[in-house]
């Protein structure tokens, strides 16, 4: 891989990349650094790289694989065994957020990220790749190795259950407030 193509990926990708990170760890010192990984994976493999989908596609398919590397490390970290991840059964989250970071986000941003954390792993990505990277269903499939069929279950069942948290917790903030 020559700096003429490194450098039009980054410039062309790196934004996207990084918030992808970022909305799956929720910590932006650790988006930096799965970034430089998937960079640092993208060089090793770019060579090899056969144009089936498209460099987005690619690299966000790297980024996954990047994302689930690191969330695997800290579930070994935290349970001291080799037991395999669960993507269904482990959410994605992080609370590592500082909170000077979460007060800067609006209300309902706040709450969407927050009723996102309590969907499955495979619902979070499909919402962050489709909603917040704005990739098709086709792209968003290639990127997770899967069909668009179950990329379509995937999002539906995330907007259904997204929904239903939404309206639970504007019902309890309307509780609470009326009792103020």
């Amino acid at each position: 891989m020559n700096d003429s193509v490194f450098h039009r990926i980054y410039d062309s990708y790196h934004q996207d990349l990084f918030q992808f990170l970022i909305y799956l760890v929720q910590n932006r010192q650790v988006a930096e650094d799965l970034t430089q990984e998937v960079y640092i994976r993208v060089l090793r493999s770019y060579d090899s790289f056969q144009g089936k989908s498209s460099e987005k596609t690619w690299l966000f398919s790297i980024a996954k694989n990047v994302a689930i590397d690191h969330f695997r490390k800290q579930n070994v970290r935290k349970k001291r065994t080799f037991d395999s991840f669960d993507w269904e059964a482990i959410q994605l989250t992080s609370t590592d957020m500082r909170p000077d970071e979460l007060v800067q986000l609006d209300h309902e941003k706040k709450q969407l990220l927050d009723t996102l954390n309590e969907c499955t792993g495979d619902q979070k990505m499909v919402i962050v790749l489709r909603y917040f990277q704005q990739l098709s269903i086709q792209e968003t499939a290639d990127a997770l190795g899967w069909t668009d069929s179950k990329v379509k279950t995937t999002q539906h069942r995330a907007i259904q259950q997204l929904k239903k948290k939404m309206s639970r917790a504007r019902e309890e903030e309307m509780q609470h407030d009326e009792r103020i």
